[in-house]
Parts: structure tokens; C-alpha cells; sequence
């Protein structure tokens, strides 16, 4: 088995290892970026520093990549206002067709001899713990790992980042909340290869704690923390969800026990088509409802966690109302490309969704509501008097030491709360609550089929789920 896992992860790396020609045409067209970046830097009344980061600039990236990443460092004392500016002003200059995109500070983005590339903006300060935007700590990052990192272990890098993206889980952006590149390679470097990385994912018990330098100075809720070896208040694995921790467990021990190429190797499931989902569905049994409405008009690090966030106050209301639910998902088409550092572009105005799937259609026409405890005077003569004559409830009534009433109930299915204001009472996002208001549509069961043709992907992976 050893051999055998030897022999596949040698055939990835030879594969996913860019070649001579290919290393050397990106290495012009990095040059190429610095060398403007420079001579624009140099009509500036500022110093500056161009620094080529991420993958490319620390011989991690993978064969088919075609990003490059260069910051210019300004001095900290530059106000935010003016780095802006400069920063647009070297960006246009290197990139004359690029366009302007935005994270936390605007930047240039377009191309360079095939290449895609960001030109960003950062502060030149002293220390990562001193950063006075997000990404003024990528620069520290590289200069840590180019010192580290050798060819042995870059080729592992690459063997781990590939096994990531085949099993879905590689990505620091907040639509994925998987491994960034950053993140992965202190991994390796923790444990030196990637076969004792997945040799000892497979036995880890989250919370899973690293801290590479020795220095962490707070701790962290998370199921897995790798404490910044340049920040020691940041956690690097902040953003990986337990779900993707718990996946790639899991596929560490199928590789383990059956290693093969497949599972390096992204699969998207066929599509279902509306004819799919409608047996699906009534093969459930169960009543899914679906509000679908257009995506909001914002980058996608901000959509999903409103996604999610409007997700989770639906589905706890649904709970409370009595519909127990079953299973739920957040459904969004495509919007925007990433910007290499976990970004993405402005979505495209597409369809997003909310799908609940519900064990429970309908409820009583009556709900129980319970009281105070009678011994417990004041707030129980309360409640008895607030309901003593309300000629539509039974009660109200002793049961054990409560009073209890038997009240009509506000809404006897789900439709009937999403149809009504009360669906705006539920913790939503701010952008999805304004576009719910703007307009929505209401699916219920077998009519979600109708959702098959803009997210039949996302559903047919709903309907058969994997690891």
C-alpha cells in the first residue's frame, strides 16, 4: 500500500509540477509587471516597494495556473485616501486595460502576457501585528515561507493544494470557507510532506491547534487554528468551515486506504433536470420550499455570509413554528472571479435561493401556549387575564402547575408565514432582506423544479450528497 500510495502521489506532483518553458514564461511575465510597477512607482513623490507575492513567488503555484500577484508597499504614515490613489495610478500604469475591482481598498486588475494579474496596494509596515489594512499582511507571509521552503516541499505543497481542489474543499473565500494557499503550505511545512499531513489528518480530534512560532497570544474558537507565524493574533484557518475539516479527513483516509488519482481530480455531478428533481422530491416525502430572488449586486465575500446568515434565521423559524426541518441550502449562480487573495469581483446580478426542506406540511389549526407556574402570582394572574375572555382559545386551564391555552395558531403552514411581513421579522442579511422585498417567488415541492435550469448542479449534489 505503501507503493502504491508512493506511486499516485508521485504521478500528481509530475503532473500538477509546471514544466521549464511553462516556469519560464511566467517568470517574464512577472518581470514584466514588476519592471512597469517600478517605473510607475518611480514618478511618484513617495518611495515605494513592488513585491511579487502568493503562489508564484514562492514556487507553490500549480501547472495551468495563471496568476500573478504584486503589491506595492507605500509608506505607512500615507493616508488611506492618497494610497488609493497611487495605488490606481501604478495599476493603470502597468495594466492600461485593466479594470478597477475592490476588497477592502480599490485595486487593478488584467493581463500581462497571458497572465492574469492583481496589482494591489498595501502599507510597507514593520510588523504584520501592525497592519492597517487586511493585506498588508501577505507580504510578511512570503518572505517567511521563501526561507522555508524548499523544492522537496513546494512539490508537496502543490500535491496538497491539487488534493484539496479535487475533493472541493481549497479556497479561502467565503462561498467555499476551505484551505487557502497560505494555509496549506504551513501545513506541509508543520509536518514536512504530504503523506504525514494526511497520515495525521486523518487521526486529528478538532479542535486542532498548531502554532508554528511559538507566539499565539489568544485562543480561538475554531475546529482548526494555525496560529500566524507572523501575526500571533490571527488564525490563519479561520475561515475553514468544520465541514471542510471534517471532509478532508475524510478523504485523507480513503486516499490512505485506497490511494488513487481520482480523488485529485474535481468531479461536478451531472445536472438535474427538472424531471430529476421532481422525482426526487417525491421520493422524499418531504415538502422543500424555496424562495428564490435576484442575488444581490455585491462581491461574493459579502453575499454568502448573508446567505448563510438569512439561511440559518429562516430555518430556526421554521423550527420554532413547528415544521421541523429537514435539511436546507443557499443557492447562488455565479457572480464576479476571485482576486487571488480571497476577493471576488462585484456578482453579476444573478438568482440566488433559500431551500428549506420541511419533515412537516401542515399544522394544527390550535397551538399550545404555556404560562407561568400559578404559584408564581403576578406574571401568572397576568396571563390568565390577558386570555380570560378571548372567545378564541380554550382555556385558560391548569395543567400540572401551569396555566396553559389552546390559541389559534398564526400560520398553519410555512407558505402562509413566507407569504406575510413575519418573513422580515426572521434574522436576515441586509442586502437579501432589501432584494426579498423588491421581489421574490414562492416554491413549494415539486415545483422547485423549476429552479433545475439556472442551479441543477447544486441541486443534483442536494439530492446526492457526498463526503
Amino acid at each position: 500500500m505503501s507503493d502504491e500510495f508512493d506511486a499516485v502521489v508521485e504521478r500528481v506532483r509530475d503532473r500538477v509540477s509546471p514544466d521549464a518553458d511553462e516556469r519560464a514564461r511566467l517568470q517574464r511575465a512577472a518581470r514584466t509587471v514588476r519592471e512597469r510597477a517600478e517605473a510607475a512607482v518611480s514618478d511618484l513623490p513617495v518611495d515605494a516597494e513592488v513585491i511579487q507575492v502568493g503562489s508564484t513567488a514562492r514556487e507553490t503555484w500549480t501547472a495551468g495556473d495563471r496568476d500573478v500577484d504584486v503589491f506595492v508597499a507605500f509608506p505607512p504614515e500615507l493616508d488611506r485616501e492618497t494610497l488609493e490613489a497611487y495605488g490606481l495610478q501604478v495599476g493603470h500604469a502597468v495594466l492600461p486595460e485593466g479594470r478597477e475591482e475592490y476588497a477592502e481598498h480599490p485595486y487593478v486588475v488584467g493581463e500581462c502576457d497571458g497572465y492574469d494579474v492583481d496589482l494591489v496596494p498595501c502599507y510597507a509596515v514593520d510588523d504584520a501585528t501592525a497592519i492597517q489594512s487586511a493585506v498588508d499582511r501577505t507580504p510578511f507571509h512570503t518572505r517567511y515561507l521563501e526561507s522555508r521552503l524548499d523544492d522537496r516541499l513546494a512539490g508537496a505543497v502543490r500535491v496538497t493544494k491539487q488534493f484539496l481542489k479535487g475533493i472541493g474543499v481549497y479556497g479561502s473565500d467565503l462561498r467555499t470557507r476551505g484551505f487557502s494557499g497560505y494555509l496549506t503550505e504551513l501545513l506541509v511545512l508543520e509536518y514536512g510532506g504530504f503523506r504525514d499531513l494526511v497520515t495525521a489528518a486523518a487521526d486529528w480530534h478538532p479542535p486542532v491547534t498548531f502554532d508554528p512560532e511559538d507566539h499565539g497570544t489568544r485562543s480561538f474558537d475554531d475546529p482548526l487554528v494555525v496560529v500566524d507565524p507572523t501575526d500571533p493574533e490571527r488564525n490563519v484557518a479561520a475561515v475553514c468551515s468544520a465541514r471542510n475539516v471534517a471532509r478532508f479527513q475524510h478523504y485523507a483516509r480513503e486516499l490512505l486506504t485506497t490511494p488513487r488519482e481520482e480523488l485529485f481530480e474535481a468531479t461536478i455531478p451531472d445536472p438535474y433536470d427538472a424531471d430529476a428533481v421532481r422525482a426526487a422530491v417525491e421520493g422524499r416525502d418531504t415538502t422543500p420550499v424555496a424562495l428564490r430572488f435576484a442575488a444581490p449586486d455585491i462581491v461574493e465575500d459579502q453575499l454568502w455570509p448573508q446567505l448563510r446568515k438569512s439561511l440559518g434565521g429562516l430555518t430556526d423559524e421554521l423550527d420554532r413554528r413547528g415544521f421541523d426541518v429537514f435539511r436546507s441550502a443557499a443557492f447562488a449562480t455565479d457572480g464576479g472571479s476571485g482576486t487571488g487573495d480571497g476577493s471576488q469581483n462585484a456578482n453579476d446580478a444573478g438568482t440566488a435561493v433559500l431551500l428549506v426542506e420541511l419533515a412537516v406540511a401542515e399544522r394544527p389549526a390550535i397551538e399550545r401556549h404555556e404560562g407561568p407556574p400559578v404559584h408564581v402570582r403576578e406574571h401568572a394572574t397576568g396571563f390568565y387575564e390577558a386570555y380570560a375572555d378571548d372567545p378564541d382559545v380554550s382555556g385558560p386551564y391548569v395543567d400540572g402547575d401551569r396555566y396553559v391555552v389552546e390559541r389559534p395558531r398564526e400560520f398553519r403552514t410555512a407558505v402562509e408565514f413566507l407569504q406575510s411581513d413575519a418573513l422580515y421579522d426572521v434574522r436576515l442579511g441586509p442586502h437579501v432582506e432589501s432584494a426579498l422585498e423588491t421581489g421574490h417567488e414562492i416554491l413549494v415541492g415539486v415545483e422547485i423544479a423549476a429552479l433545475a435550469e439556472v442551479v441543477g448542479v447544486e441541486l443534483a449534489d442536494y439530492f446526492d450528497p457526498k463526503p
